[in-house]
């Protein structure tokens, strides 16, 4: 009767054994992939402990801006109000009573994750609560109040990338130029030794 082959006989033949092979190990995530995951459970807690319980189908804007509002109390970046003598000032020179907040770009950047991770899990754009105008209007709010009350004017940066992108064509069309100039350079000096070979050559009348 036949039978199966025996773990003997898928040695080679040789009598060597075959070689193991190492289990794959699964695919690490990137640090944003890993940071978005964080963000998610962690607004999925929020909204288990919310009183009362709230399930993600009937989470709006308004939740959404509550939740950033409770993320203040974990807060790092010091916001002055308008009755602080440090209003103002990006380096104040000591401490003072006013509360620590999130920094305007940890939340938008936090948003931005939620809403990819919100969509990922099944959601549509149209019924994405974290992309409600609401949450721009109230995250536009806190870059401006943040702008003054800390002395930093957020769009700075951005007007610094627009001029660098601007002179970034100029310096490439520079640089060209200076590469066709050289190389007629290059042409004219060969044209001049070759002429100039010539004539040093001995006659032959």
């Amino acid at each position: 009767m036949a039978s199966g082959p025996c773990p003997s006989s898928v040695m080679g033949a040789a009598g060597g054994e075959a070689p193991a092979v190492a289990p794959q190990r699964p695919a690490q995530l990137s640090r944003y992939e890993s940071q978005k995951r964080r963000d998610w459970n962690t607004f999925l807690q929020y909204l288990r402990n919310h009183r009362p319980p709230l399930t993600l189908a009937r989470c709006s804007g308004a939740h959404v801006i509550e939740f950033l509002r409770y993320l203040d109390q974990f807060g790092k970046t010091k916001v002055h109000a308008a009755g602080c003598a440090y209003y103002g000032q990006p380096a104040p020179p000591g401490p003072c009573p006013c509360p620590l907040r999130q920094a305007w770009g940890s939340l938008d950047a936090l948003i931005g994750r939620l809403r990819a991770a919100y969509e990922e899990s099944g959601g549509t754009p149209e019924s994405n609560p974290f992309a409600a105008r609401a949450v721009r209007i109230y995250l536009r709010e806190v870059r401006d109040s943040q702008a003054k009350a800390r002395g930093i004017p957020y769009e700075k940066k951005k007007r610094k990338r627009a001029q660098q992108a601007a002179a970034e064509p100029s310096t490439s069309s520079s640089a060209a130029a200076g590469g066709s100039g050289s190389g007629s350079s290059r042409a004219a000096a060969a044209s001049a030794a070759q002429a100039g070979g010539s004539s040093a050559a001995p006659s032959t009348t």
